[in-house]
């Protein structure tokens, strides 16, 4: 994973301002760029089935409607994605065949439901899924619910972890002060915070967290990337991995005097 003088770059929902959002065709293309590390949402379907979508419902990403835990995997795999190749919602497993080999990280974020809670027994099916496929190195369970990396680490204590942080999770803890103490108190958690609240609170992240610790989300702008990308921050995580590349290949040129 990233050396000390290099930001990883991670493909957010695949690179979801390159093709659709956490499809296989995108999942494959982002494979292919040769980043570092890759992002996408798991949601379980009716039959308990773990699929990978954003949303906990299907309208804005697909030509379905209703909630995903109302269809099976069969049926989301039917439902069409928007601006796609004809392609349905993938499972977990089609999306980790896609990355088997690749030493890719692959940061599986944790969703909730449409109410915003936690659905039961979600962390350990995806425990289950990692020790079974042998991902323990690669794999990265991510939450923006402080409680979901809770349990996994009350079930899996070696397990790595990623919170994602933005003002209203911060607030939801009492502000960003203290959601940085609990976050500590998960040991070795990465922290992934929103690219305008981490601006004007750099200094006392990397404080509080250092910067193997540390990233930012989701800048995808060339400028915006290439800011990051001189930060001492760990990972960016980004719509534009493709973007991000040129702009990483351009700094060290540049700092080569090339």
């Amino acid at each position: 994973m990233p050396g000390n003088d290099k930001v990883a770059i991670i493909g957010h929902r695949g690179a979801r301002d390159l093709w659709p959002e956490n499809g296989l065709d995108g999942f494959r293309r982002t494979r292919a760029l040769g980043i570092e590390g890759v992002e996408f949402d798991v949601h379980p379907s009716r039959d308990g089935v773990l699929v990978v979508i954003h949303d906990p419902t299907l309208e804005r990403t697909t030509d379905g409607r209703g909630l995903v835990t109302e269809k099976t995997a069969a049926e989301l795999a039917a439902t069409k994605l928007r601006d796609g190749s004809g392609e349905g919602v993938p499972t977990l497993d089609a999306v980790l065949d896609v990355f088997a080999g690749s030493g890719m990280e692959l940061h599986i974020e944790i969703k909730t439901d449409a109410d915003g809670k936690l659905y039961p027994g979600l962390e350990r099916q995806l425990l289950d899924v990692i020790a079974q496929r042998g991902l323990e190195d690669s794999a990265i369970l991510t939450c923006f619910n402080t409680r979901a990396l809770e349990i996994v680490r009350g079930i899996a204590p070696r397990q790595r972890v990623l919170a994602s942080v933005n003002q209203r999770s911060a607030d939801a803890m009492g502000g960003l002060p203290a959601a940085l103490d609990r976050l500590d108190a998960i040991d070795g958690c990465l922290v992934a915070v929103e690219k305008g609240l981490l601006a004007g609170n750099l200094d006392f992240c990397l404080q509080r967290l250092g910067r193997d610790r540390l990233g930012a989300w989701v800048p995808n702008e060339p400028a915006d990337i290439a800011a990051w990308l001189t930060r001492p921050v760990r990972q960016i995580t980004t719509d534009r991995p493709d973007l991000a590349l040129e702009q990483r290949r351009r700094l060290t040129v540049s700092l080569r005097g090339d």
